[in-house]
This record gives C-alpha cells, structure tokens and sequence, in this order.
C-alpha cells in the first residue's frame, strides 16, 4: 500500500491528503536519485523577494521552472542607499522613470572637513541612479510575477531539510493567518542578513554590520543643494570602520552611517553624521527611521543540498563601498539561471553538484577578486583618521576618478596604464605615509593639551 502523508495546499488552509508513489519510483515530491526526470515540472521556491529573490525568481520561471516567490511583507523596505550602477538599467532592463535622482556631482569629506568632488571625469551620459528600494523592488517582484512566478505573500517559520536526496524540502509558512505547508525540490534562500534559510541549512555564522538611516524632508533651497549631489563622510565621528552618507532621493535625503565593530554605538555615530552636515538639514523633518544588518563577507557555505544563497544571505556585499543591490540581482539571476540549465527547464532534478558548478564556481570566478579588492582597501583606508585623511586625499586624483567610476559604473575592471597605475601606487603610499606623519603629529598634540587640563 502507498505512504500517506499530510501536506498543506499552498492556496488553501485544509489539510489535503497527498498519496505518494512507492519511493522507488519516480514522483513529484520523492525522488529516488537527483539525476532522473521528473514526472511534473521542476518545483522552487524563493525565499525573500528583494532584488537577488525577484532576479533569482525571474529566471526560474522563465525558464519553465514552477517558482513560489515567498515574500512576508512587499509593502516594506530594506534601508538602503539606493544607488545603482548605470550597468544595471541596461542589464535588468530597469525603466529610467523608476530613477528618483540621477548624481553627477559627488563629494567625499574628511574627518579634518577636507572636501574633494568626487565625479570630475564623468562623461556627459554618466549618473549614478538613485533609487527607493520599496519602488526598485516592487517591480521587480511584479516582472517575476508576470514570467510566470507565484507571489506568496507569507512568513516563512520553518524549513524541514529532508534526509535523503529523493524527499522534498517542506517550507511552514503563515498566510492570511493560516498555518500552511509546501513541498519542493530546490529552495533559493534570498532572505537577508539574518537569513532563516541559512540557519536551516546551517551555512555558518559570519559578521554583520548595522546600517541606520534617517529619512529626511528638507525645506525646497536645502533639497535643491542635493538636486544631483551624494555626500560622503569619514571619520571616527561618524563611523569607526565605515563611511556616513547623505543621499538624495525623490522629495527627500536619506541621512546614515554604519559600523561593524561598535554596532551598541550606532546612535552615536547618527549623531555624528547628523551634527557634520547641519547647517545643510536645518528645518528638515524627519520622515522615516530605518535599521537593518548588512553582511560583510560571504558565508562559509553558500550552497548545501539542493539550496542555494543569494544576495545579503549569501553575503554579497561589498567591502569599502558597502555596495550590495546590483550584487543581490546578480547573483540571483545568475542562480536562477544555473537551475534552469542543471534542470534542463525544469524537466529533471539538480544535485548539490550541479548549484556548485554552474552557479558558485561561475559567481566566484566573476567577482572573488573584486570582493577581495575591496576588502583589502577598507582594512587600509578605513582603520583610522590618518587613513581617511589619505583616502580623501587620493580621491582628488582624476586618475583614481576614472579608474572608479569606470569600474564602479560599468563593473569591469577598468582599462589604465601601466605608468599611471605605478604612479597611483606610489601616491597612494605618499598620502598613507604623510597623512600618518599628520595622526601622530595631531594625537601628540591632544596629549599635550590634555595633560594641561
């Protein structure tokens, strides 16, 4: 006689009662071996539905996977910068009226209020896209949707991880206050820093920082200062191991900072922020208070059985520039499409080997070394106010603006010269060793002063 089992419908809150073929067979749910076909379609389901889930959903339902986009509250937001590459429109096909402010002017600050603009050499046709994540991601989730995804507006409380290769992954969710089950064959965990999927699959524990932002309504002059305009601050005030930002947005300024190693302090450095640009956001009315953890490096495990990690839960957030939405639809989409290939369109199973060719092993060799870059800059440039002064310094190089912005905008490595990438080398250690002479030379100084008091 056939197993019996109890699943819930994903559409319905009864109980329907599921009978399953003798496990030796091949069937939806129970599979014997991950490399035989499949009787129906493939089955996914994608876990969060921010940029790297909608992409990663996207491409699973277009390429004729059955796809469940779970997404517990689409009205929300991550806090977010909002900023995107020029590359990204083109790439994901992203409508330039989504776009809230599009900066050609950008300007980095010292922790000695030395300012340096940041965007000279930027071509006429070249911005920086400002977004609001709630409008980027909501039409994201809607052009999965309309592939053919199935939007489940629902909090994911549990995963049940099968103990063999031919038994589903059952997903507990809670819809329209109904407790409900689904059964499927790959799971995409795109659900964030603190990721339930993660903890599911025990992919590791890995460092997170906190990003905290004040949403700010300006009187019309101040906002007209920040018409095309994104400002960045370093300095211990602000953030010990990262930078402080305003940024423009539709009607309004995003206001923040972020830290990893002092995140019991954040307030404080708000409030750092807030006091270094005051007379830009006097009379500014604060309009919305957001927090949220950001990775800051890749988890130890990013692919074990039959899920994959994207986006924030994998994470895919950059070093020194804390850059992470084009990455999350990136990964996403370069996930969703390995599954389709490893499936044939969804008309076979995928093992843990399939996800670690086709998606890992391609996401490592395109952006390993740009992560790693990246970290290595924040470890030098980051660590102290001698440090940022040199940063800030090197910044004001039009050499180091085009290398930036080209590899920033474009996301390849920019193409230089040897000569004047020896010479950016040497400056580089010029402003490091003279902005450190400057540190002791101030920190000797406050000693003085302060033994006299």
């Amino acid at each position: 006689m056939a197993a019996q089992i109890h699943l819930l419908h994903p559409l319905h809150c009864l109980p329907v009662s599921l009978k399953t073929q003798n496990p030796h067979k091949q069937c939806h749910y129970f599979k014997q071996k991950p490399i035989n076909p499949v009787v129906s379609k493939l089955r996914a389901a994608v876990i969060g539905g921010g940029p790297a889930g909608s992409s990663a959903a996207e491409g699973l339902a277009s390429g004729g996977v059955e796809t469940f986009l779970f997404e517990r509250s689409p009205a929300s937001a991550k806090p977010c910068g909002g900023a995107i590459p020029l590359c990204m429109l083109d790439e994901f096909s992203i409508p330039y009226h989504l776009i809230d402010r599009r900066v050609t002017q950008m300007r980095i600050i010292s922790p000695s209020n030395l300012v340096v603009d940041f965007g000279k050499t930027l071509k006429p046709h070249e911005f920086i896209a400002m977004l609001r994540r709630e409008v980027l991601d909501s039409f994201l989730r809607r052009r999965a949707e309309s592939s053919g995804a199935t939007l489940m507006k629902a909090l994911v409380t549990n995963l049940v991880v099968p103990t063999s290769s031919h038994e589903p992954y059952v997903i507990h969710y809670t819809m329209d206050n109904c407790q409900r089950q689904l059964a499927v064959d790959v799971i995409v965990g795109a659900d964030g820093a603190n990721s339930r999927v993660a903890k599911s699959i025990k992919a590791g524990n890995y460092a997170t920082a906190i990003a905290f932002q004040e949403r700010i309504k300006l009187p019309e002059d101040k906002m007209g200062y920040y018409e095309n305009l994104a400002e960045m601050y370093v300095g211990n005030d602000v953030s010990p191991d990262f930078y402080a930002w305003v940024f423009p947005k539709c009607d309004h300024v995003a206001v923040g900072t972020g830290t990893v190693c002092s995140k019991s302090n954040i307030k404080l450095f708000q409030h750092g922020i807030r006091t270094r640009v005051k007379p830009k956001i006097d009379g500014g009315r604060v309009i919305k208070v957001e927090a949220h953890p950001i990775p800051e490096h890749p988890r130890p495990i990013r692919v074990r059985g039959r899920v994959a990690l994207v986006g924030d839960a994998a994470g895919y957030v950059t070093k020194c520039s804390g850059e992470g939405i084009y990455f999350a639809a990136k990964s996403g989409r370069i996930c969703g499409e390995a599954i389709v290939k490893a499936s044939e369109g969804g008309e076979k199973m995928i093992s843990e080997e399939d996800l670690k060719r086709e998606y890992l092993r391609k996401w490592d060799d395109k952006y390993f070394t740009t992560f790693k870059f990246l970290d290595i800059l924040q470890k030098v440039f980051y660590g102290s106010n001698a440090a940022r002064e040199a940063l800030v310094e090197l910044c004001g190089d039009e050499y180091v603006q085009r290398m930036t912005f080209d590899s920033y905008l474009y996301k390849k490595l920019a193409s230089g010269n040897r000569l004047n990438d020896a010479k950016m080398v040497m400056n580089t250690i010029s402003s490091l060793v003279r902005c450190n002479i400057m540190g002791r030379e101030v920190e000797a100084s406050a000693q003085k002063i302060l033994s006299r008091v």
